[in-house]
């Protein structure tokens, strides 16, 4: 077992290769520990290099009323009206602070999500 740090694109495609080699090795054995360094390498060079942004907020909501089961009156319930519900749907109202902390609370959504503009 040879690891050594990620440095360049080189380092981290022979990583993911090695990776792929020993991705079925057992807890407990050399090839085990190494798969387990290995990822943890391979996942801090990939936040380095390849970050992932926040999502839209509206398609946040969007996504997060899709996975609870809610549709446009549950979300009328949280901000208030059924007109402002579409309205922020369809991007026609931007999300004030208390409708950010109601949707956080009831949706779940991070508030750095929600606050962030959006067209």
């Amino acid at each position: 077992m040879e690891i050594k740090p990620i440095k360049t694109v080189k380092d981290y495609n022979q990583a993911l290769e090695r990776l792929e080699m020993i991705f079925d090795a057992k807890n407990g054995t050399s090839e085990g520990d190494e798969l387990e360094v290995l990822g943890i390498l391979i996942d801090q060079y990939e936040i380095e290099h390849f970050p992932i942004g926040l999502p839209d907020p509206i398609e946040a909501i969007k996504f997060r009323m899709e996975q609870m089961g809610y549709n446009q009156n549950d979300l009328a319930n949280i901000v208030g009206l059924k007109s402002r519900a579409s309205e922020i749907l369809n991007r026609k109202r931007k999300l004030s602070l208390e409708m950010i902390r109601k949707l956080h609370k009831v949706l779940h959504i991070p508030t750095d999500v929600l606050i962030q503009t959006y067209l």
